[in-house]
């Protein structure tokens, strides 16, 4: 009998085992997300300077040198050995507490609390957990778990208690998600206190200089401007220092900066702020346009779609009413992806109609080489040069466009490989004879009712330049500093131009920090306006 009852208890405690595991891995999941979601909180404004005492910190850390996310991870930590018995100790207590072993609760809850206390010091100092003050810890959670599994409780019982809880761990786990991926969305929408007093600024001494504005009309009419001999690039932004960043990265890794040519178009908002910067610096005699996106009368409702739509009640609605109760990913919701700044970029041969070619350069890149020999690239009769982005399966058409539609499916292949809007170069010549712009036109009006594609520039500018891009080298644009914290370091080094696409922009304290000096240098900190606005 003694037997039958042995050989019964054994799988029951091996599915009891299984359960443990089971919330044990749950629970690893969720402290890690946890945790790196409050790592995230520390990264710094480049405005910003933090109190002395986090500064003493931080550089204590530094020079320690202990990753403490790796140190978490690694098998062979005393912090990994504790981090594992507090989860498990965790689970020992709610089993405890549901069987009224209130006592037994308590002491596993106290050891829980000194391990959680000596991980905390780890992670703050940056010094890792030595042997003396881990094994006293480890020694006396290792007998109160014992103590736990030799109690015998009721197996169901415990097994359907697991069962629930693992579900409302599942459950924690999604919400966390949802809600750092909506706090890091708000927080990328936001613009930092310090970028905010850098455009007041330089609005102020837009307003107060006259002869900013005289030496801004002169500029207007300079030959330089419509030199196809020259090298042309364009920035789209309402962004000053991220606007500025692009154009010194560019001008310093130039061989021949005197060469290039910047048409920079902001709103009317930023546009004084954006003159009074670029005509008071200097970039190394580069020839730097700002115009106002404002002044482009043409673009109005009865010739650009997308214009028509952001005027219709209908429209207004799916963007901006009952849309933002849909199911959608929270990036789809930045106003970006409805700004006209945002899809100038599909009427670049009317902005500059005597121009042949054009280096469109997104405001959240960095240059890091000579971008001057992408003019003479051949294109092969295509329009636009582009790095493509499938490497990995999911880049592909279907990821962003809706093939269940017969307008998309009947067209594009799904397979067709996508690629980066950032950093293109387009003949301006080829564009304006495949018309490229009325293509884009036509997608907008199939799209009004948005279900062709979600929001942004990309979709319509797969459709508008399928079969009319030429694959580039993937050297001249690596993307992914924006969300991306495992790029590795040689093609960052090898690359031309390194994009932050992604909510981790560098000009916030989302930023990654081990690429923000990337950005960062290109800054000038010396600027009074900088220096004032980060001390204000």
């Amino acid at each position: 009998m003694r037997r039958r009852a042995a050989e019964y208890r054994r799988p029951a405690r091996r599915r009891f085992s299984y359960w443990i595991w089971l919330l044990l891995a749950f629970s690893s999941i969720l402290g890690l997300l946890l945790f790196l979601l409050q790592h995230n909180h520390h990264h710094q404004d480049p405005l910003h300077h933090p109190l002395p005492e986090r500064n003493a910190r931080v550089e204590h850390f530094a020079k320690e040198g202990l990753n403490f996310t790796e140190e978490i991870l690694s098998v062979a930590s005393f912090s990994r050995q504790l981090a594992e018995q507090m989860i498990l100790a965790k689970a020992y207590v709610v089993i405890a507490k549901e069987h009224n072993n209130l006592h037994l609760a308590w002491q596993l809850s106290s050891k829980i609390r000194s391990c959680q206390r000596l991980l905390s010091k780890a992670a703050m100092t940056g010094e890792p957990i030595t042997l003396e003050e881990a094994e006293p810890i480890i020694k006396s959670l290792s007998f109160l778990m014992f103590k736990a599994q030799d109690i015998h409780y009721d197996i169901a019982t415990t097994i359907v208690t697991m069962k629930s809880h693992i579900q409302a761990l599942e459950e924690r786990a999604n919400a966390a998600i949802v809600q750092s991926t909506v706090f890091g969305q708000i927080a990328a929408e936001a613009v930092p206190k310090s970028l905010h007093c850098l455009n007041v600024k330089l609005m102020s001494d837009w307003l107060k200089m006259p002869s900013l504005q005289e030496f801004s009309d002169e500029r207007k009419n300079s030959p330089r401007l419509v030199d196809n001999n020259l090298y042309h690039f364009c920035i789209f932004s309402d962004n000053i220092l991220a606007t500025s960043v692009v154009v010194n990265s560019t001008v310093s890794n130039a061989d021949h900066p005197k060469q290039l040519v910047f048409h920079i178009v902001t709103n009317g908002v930023n546009y004084g702020a954006m003159q009074a910067w670029f005509l008071n610096n200097d970039f190394k005699g580069a020839t730097i346009e700002v115009q106002n996106i404002e002044e482009f009368h043409w673009l109005n409702a009865s010739y650009s779609p997308l214009v028509k739509q952001l005027l219709n009640p209908d429209s207004q609605t799916i963007y901006f009413g009952a849309y933002q109760d849909l199911n959608v990913e929270p990036k789809m919701r930045n106003p970006k992806y409805l700004s006209l700044l945002n899809h100038l970029r599909f009427y670049i041969p009317e902005i500059y109609p005597q121009l042949e070619k054009v280096v469109f350069l997104d405001d959240d890149l960095v240059v890091q080489k000579d971008l001057t020999s992408l003019f003479s690239l051949d294109l092969h009769g295509n329009v636009n040069g582009a790095v493509e982005t499938c490497l990995e399966a999911f880049h592909r058409y279907y990821k962003y466009l809706n093939f269940s539609n017969s307008i998309i499916s009947s067209r594009f292949d799904p397979q067709a490989c996508a690629w980066a809007f950032g950093m293109n170069i387009f003949d301006l010549v080829a564009w304006r004879k495949a018309n490229v712009t009325a293509r884009y036109h036509y997608w907008q009006e199939q799209n009004a009712d948005g279900t062709l594609w979600k929001l942004g520039t990309l979709p319509p500018a797969l459709l508008c330049f399928y079969g009319l891009t030429e694959p580039l080298d993937r050297r001249w644009h690596v993307l992914g500093l924006g969300y991306d914290l495992n790029i590795d370091n040689r093609l960052i080094e090898s690359a031309a131009v390194i994009h932050f696409n992604g909510n981790m922009k560098p000009w916030l304290k989302l930023a990654i920090g081990r690429y923000k000096p990337l950005w960062d240098k290109y800054i000038n900190q010396s600027h009074p306006h900088l220096q004032d606005c980060a001390t204000s």
